[in-house]
């Protein structure tokens, strides 16, 4: 779940301590809104507070004035798609679009368990990557790697990739561009902006009183003016200015790590936070 927190502004770092202590929290940013902690956080299916019982807690903890759950409706697009050699110019460009992807919770079993907290974490450079995962589930090398082409093909596993730090590439800038769409038109509108090259995320999200966009952008480029750049082609692209856009900027990351699920960390924080 991505959340979005008003907490003290004076002194966020306190709120984020207090988000950053939850093990199911994976990236924790500071920025630039009145809603200014952002943060993705992760539930066992056998939480006894559950997602909505836990972010309570921590509203109680943090002392947020708001805090909204911004779960996917629709999502347009995942893609960190870089332009390396060109300029903005080519990170503005439109390039094909996938259609919106659906998001249904899948089954698994207790093997499927095992796997996941066999692989969990970083590989090793190795010739045999699998080798160690495989004897830590207790099956051959080969049994594993086709189990794991069983769970990409029931959406349990999206892939198994090298991770690109895109800072370190020399993409240091990202702006989240929040857009006001109507209703009737996310789904066209949503589409063409994931076309966007520039563009990494596009996503549907449920609006709020208090917060009133609908489909969320990010963009990435080496510096905060072609972001900019990026999201003004956007607004160009679909006639939303002014009051019908925002863009957020991170100012400070307070944590980013990749999950580890199925461990007892989420249970002893319960029993710790919650009593």
């Amino acid at each position: 779940m991505l959340v979005a927190a008003k907490v003290d502004s004076a002194n966020p770092q306190r709120a984020a301590k207090i988000v950053n202590s939850h093990p199911g929290v994976s990236h924790n940013y500071l920025r630039t809104h009145d809603f200014n902690l952002w943060f993705t956080i992760a539930t066992p299916p056998d939480s006894e507070l559950g997602l909505n019982g836990t972010l309570e807690l921590l509203q109680r903890l943090t002392g947020a004035e708001s805090i909204r759950q911004l779960p996917t409706i629709v999502l347009f697009k995942i893609n960190m798609n870089l332009e390396m050699e060109g300029g903005t110019p080519d990170l503005v460009k439109t390039v094909e679009a996938a259609p919106p992807r659906e998001l249904e919770p899948q089954p698994y079993d207790d093997f499927d368990v095992a796997v996941i907290r066999a692989l969990q974490g970083p590989m090793a450079v190795a010739e045999r990557p699998y080798d160690a995962a495989a004897a830590a589930a207790g099956v051959s090398t080969e049994a594993l790697i086709d189990h794991l082409e069983g769970m990409r093909e029931r959406k349990l596993l999206r892939r198994v990739a090298a991770i690109l730090y895109h800072r370190r590439a020399g993409f240091s800038a990202n702006g989240m561009g929040v857009w006001k769409v109507p209703d009737g038109a996310i789904l066209e509108v949503g589409g063409r902006m994931a076309a966007v090259r520039g563009i990494s995320h596009c996503y549907q999200r449920p609006t709020y009183p208090d917060w009133p966009y609908s489909v969320f952008t990010m963009a990435h480029g080496r510096s905060k003016p072609e972001c900019d750049a990026i999201l003004d082609s956007i607004a160009d692209m679909t006639g939303l200015h002014g009051d019908d856009r925002a863009t957020l900027y991170s100012s400070t990351e307070y944590k980013k790590v990749r999950l580890h699920y199925f461990t007892p960390d989420y249970k002893e924080w319960e029993l710790r936070h919650a009593g």
